[in-house]
């Protein structure tokens, strides 16, 4: 008789995550933080990333390798260039793999730490080390550590998320200002040319002289060509690095923020996101030249002064009145360009508003209101508008009389210096050529004033929201909780929402068992809702601890506490795209295996065999195309897709029908055993679900037991007044 083989079923695999696709430089790196003794979970360490088919890229290990406070740079190098000094290195090894390099042996070869093989020490020859190398490697590094006994000596902006990237961008800046000193110093080669032409080559009919004159010229303006193209390209480069950096981090930023510190207003803090652009747009653009070319007003001032003397004077008495006419223009531009930001905060909340509630807005017949409320924004911002143009368009004007000014008069001056005999018509040609040259960048930055009062406000703004508190801050140290058996205590907990004074919670304590199921109820409210937001630290209670399997959980990092918890709220969201893209949201690399177990389990399948599609149907922004019970079935799918320990379930069955409530309860029954279970719910039907059930009334346990004491108690009329 053969022997049976045993399912991979019965096999213990608690603790392991069976639906995280290899990704060998995520194995190494959570082996390099151990091996610093600063350990991380997969899920703490890549939570929020942009990986790539689910795994992390060299780039995305460097920002990774931050959460767990780590050091790493990439750097091309060969394997005779590592040194003992450096070690332990990530080696990028071809097709895709990663190894960690801990020290070299006598004979050249390698001890290895092989994700292969579950990150076992091994020893790997010279040659096998030469073959598999790639020719880049990963230098790891623990960053310093600093407490309130060291004090901050100077202005640290390398962390600063826009000085420091800034920063980081100096080498191509420097470039480009090389290039902007070489383009202004070429541009001397004109008035230069110029002045000897009409000082030399005409009165001698110099015309070999001219010749050279005029090859070096052509030459000097090929040059200026190469350098402005340079410029304009190095100045392409740090733009889109900078974008690209910096977008990043602040969609990161606001992807972290803490619940308590998000607007009130959707369409408020979208408009401050995208007042970003207008100050990416200023620092990346070539307006950024003019800038640039400003301080070289006072190399062609020199020059003025070397050729005609005192005619140095004439540009230099217009330039303070350029000026103190734009300074005192700014300081009213920047009066309106708050009001005008002010006034794009309010339209942006008011569109999105609109948009979001279309359905009810046309339903109800309230689409007048609304007009009324964006036309009197829109007529506001025109006027804003209106009178920060026509400021604007003066100080160009100005600016513009300014040059002419410049123009007459050095020429007025120059022909009475001629006449005295101490300047060359060519000098005062110079001269004017040079004068123009001084003043042009004062005319085009009066132009820019509007946009440099924009840009300086939408960096305020930005800098107030990278400012704002984030539920993993980097000084913050975590514990290593990747697994969570289910545990639940609150401890004398009380909490009210940001900006109420009604305790939304009042000294709550309780405790769930592991594998404990619980139902919480109550009249509209009371709380049960706050329970559940608390368990999963989306909010910190104001007085007393939560805590999981005996941790307060604000220990223990969010990314862990949320891969442990299937959640399925009561007020269901679901994104553009298919029905796939929104079960697997939060695991884009689940096989098609797991997702078909959570669609069949959330009644998904019931719908979804009807439709050609299957999976891939596709439906729109908040799930527009489905029904209640329909969304409400892919967010229980979605909360089911990893088989987490602890499910938190909020209303799960209020958009379905008897009967397809029914055949969902007997899904979930055989899944819950040894899974601990909250539920919140109005629906008696459910509670068959349970053993245990918690009454809650104005923020308060106003009876806690098992659950036919609790519901006798409540028919008996024992609770009536407190719970519904």
């Amino acid at each position: 008789m053969e022997n049976s083989v045993p399912s991979a079923v019965a096999w213990p695999l608690a603790g392991v995550d069976l639906h995280r696709p290899e990704d060998p430089l995520l194995d190494c790196l959570t082996f390099v933080s151990r091996l610093h003794q600063l350990p991380k979970s997969a899920q703490a360490l890549t939570a929020g990333l942009p990986l790539l088919d689910g795994c992390l890229t060299p780039a995305l290990f460097v920002r990774a390798a931050e959460r767990a406070g780590i050091n790493s740079r990439l750097v091309r190098r060969p394997l005779e260039g590592i040194s003992a000094a450096v070690l332990p290195v990530v080696l990028l090894l071809n097709e895709r793999r990663a190894v960690v390099l801990l020290g070299w042996q006598a004979d050249g070869s390698g001890r290895i730490a092989d994700p292969d093989s579950g990150m076992g020490e091994d020893i790997w020859p010279r040659q096998r080390l030469v073959d598999a190398y790639a020719g880049s490697a990963l230098l790891v590094r623990p960053a310093p550590i600093f407490d309130e006994r060291s004090a901050e000596h100077g202005d640290l902006v390398s962390g600063h998320w826009f000085w420091g990237t800034l920063r980081n961008l100096w080498p191509i800046y420097g470039e480009v200002l090389l290039a902007a000193f070489l383009v202004n110093v070429f541009a001397l080669a004109m008035p230069l040319f110029t002045m000897n032409v009409y000082n030399r080559v005409v009165p001698n009919r110099a015309i070999e002289t001219l010749w050279v004159l005029a090859i070096g010229v052509a030459v000097i303006s090929l040059f200026d060509v190469l350098m402005r193209s340079l410029r304009a390209y190095f100045l392409d480069v740090a733009g889109k690095k900078f974008d690209v950096t910096l977008s990043a981090r602040l969609f990161e930023q606001v992807m972290g923020l803490r619940m308590e510190a998000r607007p009130r207003s959707v369409g408020a803090f979208a408009n401050q996101l995208s007042e970003f652009e207008s100050f990416r747009e200023f620092i990346t653009s070539a307006t950024l030249t003019t800038l640039i070319d400003l301080p070289f007003a006072l190399l062609f001032l020199a020059v003025i002064a070397w050729l005609g003397g005192p005619l140095v004077f004439v540009p230099l008495a217009l330039m303070p009145i350029v000026i103190l006419y734009g300074w005192r223009a700014q300081s009213r531009l920047r009066v309106l360009v708050q009001q005008s930001m002010r006034q794009a905060s309010q339209k942006q909340a008011t569109l999105i508003e609109t948009l979001t509630g279309f359905e009810t807005l046309r339903s109800i017949g309230a689409a007048g209101p609304i007009q009324r409320r964006w036309e009197q924004v829109i007529g506001s911002m025109a006027r804003i508008g209106m009178r920060s143009r026509l400021l604007s368009a003066s100080v160009i004007n100005v600016a513009g009389l300014a040059v002419q000014l410049s123009s007459v008069g050095i020429l007025v001056y120059g022909v009475h210096r001629i006449i005295e005999g101490e300047l060359s018509v060519g000098g005062l040609i110079a001269c004017v050529m040079l004068a123009g040259r001084a003043l042009s960048p004062l005319a085009q930055v009066a132009g820019l004033l509007v946009r440099f009062d924009q840009s300086m406000a939408a960096l305020r703004s930005v800098n107030q929201i990278m400012q704002l508190p984030v539920e993993r801050p980097p000084e913050r140290n975590f514990l290593h909780r990747p697994v969570l058996q289910g545990a639940i205590e609150f401890s004398n907990v009380s909490f009210s929402y940001p900006g109420q004074q009604i305790m939304a919670l009042d000294n709550i304590s309780l405790r769930i068992a592991p594998g404990e199921r619980v139902a919480v109820i109550g009249r509209i409210g009371s709380g049960k809702s706050t329970l559940e937001k608390l368990i999963l630290g989306l909010y910190e209670p104001t007085a007393g601890a939560v805590l999981l399997d005996g941790i307060d959980l604000r220990q223990i990092d969010p990314a862990d506490v949320r891969r442990n918890i299937g959640y399925v709220p009561q007020d269901v969201t679901l994104f553009f795209g298919s029905l796939r893209d929104n079960i697997a949201l939060a695991a884009p690399q689940a096989d098609d295996e797991t997702v078909l177990r959570a669609a069949e389990l959330a009644g998904v399948m019931s719908f979804v065999s009807r439709h050609p599609a299957g999976l891939e149907q596709q439906i729109g922004e908040r799930g527009e195309g489905l029904s209640g019970g329909q969304r409400q079935a892919v967010a229980i799918a979605r909360g089911m897709l990893l088989e987490p320990p602890l499910l938190i379930m909020d209303e799960p069955t209020n958009s379905m029908d008897n009967s397809s409530e029914e055949q969902f309860k007997n899904r979930l029954m055989p899944l819950l055993e040894g899974r601990t279970l909250l539920l919140v719910t109005h629906r008696a039907s459910l509670l068959s679900l349970v053993g245990r059930v918690i009454v809650m009334d104005g923020g308060r346990i106003v009876a806690d037991g098992p659950k036919d004491q609790v519901l006798e108690a409540l028919r008996g009329g024992r609770l009536t007044g407190r719970a519904a």
